[in-house]
Parts: C-alpha cells; sequence; structure tokens
C-alpha cells in the first residue's frame, strides 16, 4: 500500500491550482455549487459541528459556516487550503492526511466527504480513513460520502470497508439532490451513521 494519496500521483503538475481557478471562475460566472451543503444543512440541527474531510478551497466548508455551523475543514493538499483560507474565512482549516486524522476537540455532528476525496485516496487507505472520520463523529452521527462509481473503490468495497469499522450504511443516492440510486448509476451518495450504542470491534 502506498501512502501517497491518488490526488497527488494521478495528476499532472499544476492541477491543484488549475482545481482552485476551476471554481473560482465557476463561482463569479453564478454556477450553483451548493447542493452538497443545502443536503447537509437539511441533515444537522442549527449550530452543528461539521466536519469538511478533503474540503479542497472549501466551498462546501464555507457555505455551511455562513449558515450558521461550526466547521473544520481538512485537507491533504496545502495548496487547496491556502485557497480556503484566502477565499473563505470564518471556517477553521487544516491541512492533514485523512489515513491518520487526529483532530482535538469535541465530536463532529457530521462529516461530509465530497468531490470524489474517496477515490483520491492513497490505494488500500479508504478502510483506514473511515475508521479515522469514524473516531471524530458522535455516536448517532453520520459520514456523508459522495463519489463516482466508475473506479475500482465502488460503492460493494465501501459497503465493506464500513462494516468493518463499525459504521452502518444507512441509506444511497444517485446525486446530491436525493436521485433514487440503482446499478446504472455512475455516481453514489452514501450516508453512513455511527451506532449511538457502538459495539467492540
Amino acid at each position: 500500500m502506498t501512502s501517497t494519496p491518488r490526488w497527488f500521483t494521478d495528476t499532472s503538475d499544476g492541477h491543484s491550482q488549475w482545481y482552485i481557478e476551476r471554481f473560482r471562475t465557476m463561482e463569479r460566472e453564478g454556477v450553483d455549487l451548493g447542493g452538497e451543503a443545502r443536503l447537509v444543512n437539511a441533515l444537522v440541527p442549527p449550530g452543528a459541528r461539521v466536519l469538511d474531510a478533503g474540503c479542497g478551497p472549501g466551498r462546501i466548508a464555507a457555505r455551511l459556516h455562513a449558515a450558521g455551523h461550526d466547521v473544520v475543514g481538512v485537507d491533504v493538499d496545502p495548496a487547496l487550503i491556502a485557497a480556503a483560507e484566502e477565499d473563505h474565512p470564518g471556517p477553521e482549516w487544516r491541512v492533514a492526511d485523512l489515513a491518520t486524522l487526529d483532530l482535538p476537540g469535541d465530536p463532529f455532528d457530521l462529516v461530509v466527504c465530497a468531490g470524489n476525496v474517496m477515490i483520491f485516496l492513497a490505494p488500500g487507505s479508504e478502510r483506514a480513513v473511515l475508521d479515522r472520520l469514524r473516531a471524530h463523529v458522535r455516536p448517532g452521527g453520520r459520514i456523508v460520502l459522495g463519489f463516482r462509481t466508475d473506479r475500482p473503490y465502488g460503492p460493494a468495497a465501501l459497503d465493506v470497508d464500513a462494516a468493518a469499522v463499525g459504521l452502518e450504511v444507512e441509506q444511497r443516492f444517485a446525486t446530491w439532490d436525493l436521485v433514487p440510486y440503482d446499478a446504472e448509476a455512475d455516481f453514489a451518495v452514501t450516508f453512513l451513521r455511527v451506532p449511538s450504542h457502538p459495539k467492540d470491534r
């Protein structure tokens, strides 16, 4: 298992800056970039504590912060965190590898992991990432992940890894606006629940 995320190994030089400028351009053009944040906002109470895992340049965390939530955004890429700090002051931003994540403070009510983060992790680290995310969520809280299904790591593998670290698969949809999921879907949004009474693993 390599410890280097695919985000660095499977992309070309300059990809991070291209990604940053892509979303800056879409923001200027008025593209709706708030779908994931709207869903998360509907899942948590006012003033919830939310972790944006693999936050990129910060578009989701920024919207959740504006909605009144206590938000921390984490990404392995320092360039993306620097852009988030510049463009979206307010949330707490941190550079960290999700496979070894260890944040101080109270547990989160929900973790959102969007933007295909799961398929850009280091190969073989997916279960470790789920375990670390689970460790940061309060009992009864959720982890909501969205990623493409046309990669080697898909929903079936996610279900196996989730069960192995004590997470329950609660719901699955094909889009962030909750279109029903089926075998033909090219994207999956999965709701995982941290049990209210965790069993020993």
